[in-house]
């Protein structure tokens, strides 16, 4: 399979400390394996997929996209609950 990051969340990745980057490695690995884990969004977020985990005892949301024909996993972005919807419906 293959695997893409956007910009944003590569800048995001980034600012992380190791042991985030630890568990963030360990949800995209889930997404590797079973990339319908996410929730599918609806409206202007229609093909973006939401799949929410721990990152030290902090939820985290990680958005993204699979594209099927191709196999192929596309990292969006990256972060905490506050704003995040309002954010990403803003770079869509």
């Amino acid at each position: 399979m293959k695997i893409e990051q956007t910009r944003r969340f590569m800048q995001a990745v980034k600012k992380l400390h190791s042991n985030q980057k630890a568990d963030l490695d360990k949800a995209v690995r889930i997404l590797i394996e079973t990339p319908e884990k996410g929730d599918l969004k609806k409206g202007s977020l229609a093909e973006v997929s939401v799949y929410k985990f721990k990152m030290q005892n902090q939820l985290t949301l990680l958005t993204y996209r699979f594209i099927d024909d191709v196999p192929c996993l596309i990292l969006l972005s990256i972060g905490s609950h506050k704003n995040f919807y309002r954010d990403l419906s803003l770079t869509n």
